[in-house]
């Protein structure tokens, strides 16, 4: 009897653990950004749904698809979606932006839609920094062959102005999987026409009307099951690079959604609860070819690099502590022997050294030069008048 009592138990004990175990898996993570009231997995998924981009919109802005829990000029009501879409070649650029008010546009996110050379399509969907933080990009995963969802019905016509796009073979200029979503034949066929939501600030749609947003928590249970959908997925690659850049350069913003963000408006969403990061996103570009054996990380410490080398640590500050030198710390003064030489010449000596003897020197005139007397051996004086001395 205690046997089968103790064997309930455990029974009992092990159902109750299942569902903790399944709250814990699916416990709400949160950006703690305005982008938290815009899930865009769900988004992706409505948009690989929809079959134009009219539909799109209607769709975003739909109570009963619980997508849209926007409200970024904090009245209380969810902000209207609108869609705008710029084409150039190959390239659709899909924004969806909301009027805050009556002078001001934010953008919450861009679609790129882009067919490659060899007619490969490649979708991605991403956030605007101001609401999602930096590189928040959804695609569809590469893990999946053929149709990334279940929910895609490839037969399904489109009607543009009374007129059949998709009834023919897309497999002649676009690939299998994402190429065959009905909204991506749309953009691509030659009926297509680029797209701009005719509603704005004050003017709406008549099937649309606002509604309270719902707590964090709340919208969370309707979207949290797209984190571990295997048909979607997180990067931080920018597979176009360039003609997101070109977007970047006529981005809207809007001065009181910044406001709004910096002074935590946006928190009373949440209602008071923390949440959980969500897990950082790894890059999927495969590590570069070469050395495997090269340190990932190059090390700050010179003395730590491969090779042995022996150079210290840190170099001394003063160089008289320099391994291998008998240099002094302090320089000698110059040596007071050496003679100083006076500043003012006014104090040099008056008396000059004698000189040596010097040669005489020679008249400036030449006729002033005297003749030296000649000396004779014998000669007798001449008398004075003139007599020779005959008798």
């Amino acid at each position: 009897m205690k046997k089968r009592a103790l064997f309930l138990v455990v029974i009992a004990a092990g159902l109750f653990s299942i569902p903790l175990f399944s709250q814990t898996d699916n416990e709400p993570v949160a950006l703690g950004l305005p982008g938290d009231n815009l899930n865009l997995y769900a988004v992706l998924d409505i948009f690989q749904k929809s079959k134009t981009l009219e539909d799109f919109e209607k769709t975003l802005n739909d109570p009963d698809s619980k997508i849209n829990n926007l409200d970024l000029n904090n009245d209380g009501q969810t902000d209207y979606i609108e869609i705008e879409s710029h084409k150039e070649g190959n390239t659709h650029v899909i924004v969806l932006q909301t009027a805050v008010n009556n002078t001001e546009t934010q953008d919450i996110a861009v679609i790129e839609v882009d067919k490659d050379k060899k007619n490969n399509v490649h979708i991605q969907i991403i956030g605007d920094k101001d609401l999602y933080g930096k590189n928040y990009i959804v695609e569809p995963s590469d893990t999946v062959s053929g149709t990334p969802n279940p929910g895609y019905k490839g037969d399904a016509a489109v009607i543009v102005n009374n007129n059949t796009t998709n009834n023919y073979n897309t497999t002649s200029y676009v690939s299998a999987g994402v190429s065959t979503w009905p909204v991506v034949v749309f953009l691509f066929s030659p009926v297509y026409v680029v797209y701009r939501s005719p509603w704005y600030w004050g003017y709406y749609p008549p099937y649309w009307h606002p509604w309270r947003p719902v707590y964090y928590h709340d919208y969370w249970g309707y979207h949290g099951h797209y984190y571990n959908d295997r048909y979607y997925r997180r990067t931080t690659v920018i597979r176009n690079p360039r003609y997101y850049n070109t977007y970047a350069s006529r981005r809207n913003t809007s001065v009181v959604v910044r406001d709004n963000r910096v002074n935590g408006r946006y928190n009373t969403t949440y209602n008071g609860r923390d949440y959980k990061r969500p897990a950082p996103v790894t890059s999927p570009r495969p590590a570069r070819p070469g050395n495997t054996t090269k340190p990932g990380v190059r090390p700050a410490n010179p003395s730590t690099r491969p090779g042995g080398t022996t150079r210290p640590v840190t170099r001394p500050a003063d160089p008289s502590t320099r391994p291998g030198t008998t240099k002094p710390a302090v320089r000698p003064a110059q040596p007071v022997t050496r003679p100083v030489t006076p500043a003012n010449p006014s104090t040099r000596p008056a008396v000059k050294p004698a000189q040596p003897a010097a040669r005489p020197a020679a008249p400036a005139n030449p006729s002033t030069r005297q003749a030296a007397p000649r000396q004779t051996q014998s000669a007798a004086p001449r008398p004075a008048n003139g007599n020779s001395g005959r008798r």
